[in-house]
């Protein structure tokens, strides 16, 4: 497939700088390019690769100023990182999808398949499944009882849905996910430990993207539930009767406890943690690392454990390396102390 930077413009309601000819058939990044190549600029620290980059073309936000005779022809675009999404989609759903069920699948004849579906070798549907209309399903993909997953979902090798969980449409998920193992809930005995039945759910709503290694557990009742739009990275824990606001975005090994409520919109940094039964409101952002141990209000940046607004933190940061000097002044200034109370105790 080729476009050249007149057809891109016009996708993109942009405008060119440049040969309105210039062909492209792939992507590559500004460093990286090459003739025939796409690239984008979004990010400053990389605006000196503009100057020396082989890519034909080159995505820049509107306002861009150039400070150097440029090569590449230029498409400027509202938004320079998100209208390269928007061609990266296009181009990926050109691609032929993949339809037929292979032969060394299980399919049950009591699950409900869609029409255009793939499902790969040593793939499981179990009794009374759904799988809705141009789903893939990759090798040893494993959907257990009474499960449903929706249309134009994508579940790559080793996901595993189980039984009587959701997967709504156009979701994603990533080698060796899980949706639906049990919680982690277990009542204390004088003998051990004693599981309680996980019965409820888990679900995941349309647009949903959960990475590779990532697990949603299923409820003790009721459902676990992660909103339309989320995007969870690779090693996400989201525990037993948790809930996911709508297009939240979730690093890599963050953990969220049980009962838990996350907002909307919000965004959190890789390996933070949110302890059991808390709130966490709309549009709060979380520093990497951060530890939230109460509820948080709307609109809040936060970093640390304990989690604190993130100006705060900065402070704490500085003071911290400070430390030693301020522990040395300390031991001096007692020293001194203890001197001028021994003359006046001699007086």
């Amino acid at each position: 497939m080729e476009f050249t930077a007149k057809q891109i413009a016009e996708f993109l309601n942009g405008t060119v700088d440049g040969n309105e000819n210039a062909a492209v058939h792939t992507f590559a990044k500004i460093e990286e390019g090459a003739e025939g190549a796409l690239s984008f600029l979004s990010n400053v620290k990389y605006t000196h690769y503009l100057y020396t980059t082989k890519s034909s073309v080159v995505l820049v936000n509107r306002d861009f100023v150039a400070e150097q005779p440029v090569s590449a022809t230029l498409v400027r675009v509202d938004n320079a990182y998100e209208s390269l999404a928007k061609l990266m989609s296009l181009y990926a759903s050109m691609k032929p999808g993949r339809t037929g069920i292979s032969s060394l699948a299980s399919v049950s004849d009591k699950a409900k398949i869609g029409k255009n579906v793939y499902i790969g070798p040593f793939a499981v549907v179990e009794d009374g499944a759904t799988v809705g209309d141009n789903t893939q399903i990759y090798p040893h993909v494993n959907i257990g009882e009474g499960a449903t997953v929706g249309a134009d979902c994508i579940l790559y090798p080793n996901v595993t849905v189980y039984y009587g969980c959701k997967v709504g449409n156009r979701c994603i998920l990533h080698a060796g996910s899980v949706v639906g193992a049990d919680g982690f809930g277990f009542a204390p005995t004088p003998n051990g430990y004693n599981k309680i039945p996980q019965i409820g759910i888990a679900e995941l709503e349309d647009d949903v993207e959960i990475g590779a290694n990532t697990c949603v557990d299923r409820s003790t009742m009721g459902r676990t539930i992660v909103h339309k739009g989320v995007k969870l990275d690779n090693m996400v824990q989201i525990a037993h009767n948790v809930s996911v606001g709508e297009h939240t975005v979730i690093s890599a090994q963050t953990g969220i406890a049980g009962s838990s409520k996350v907002g909307a919109w919000c965004m959190i940094g890789g390996q933070s943690g949110i302890s059991g039964h808390l709130s966490i409101g709309n549009k709060v952002n979380f520093g990497a690392k951060t530890g939230a141990l109460s509820n948080v209000e709307d609109g809040q940046n936060i970093m640390g454990y304990p989690a604190m607004p993130y100006r705060g933190f900065l402070r704490s940061s500085i003071l911290m390396r400070q430390l030693p000097e301020m522990d040395s002044t300390i031991r001096e200034l007692k020293k001194e102390i203890e001197e001028l109370k021994a003359k006046l105790e001699s007086k």
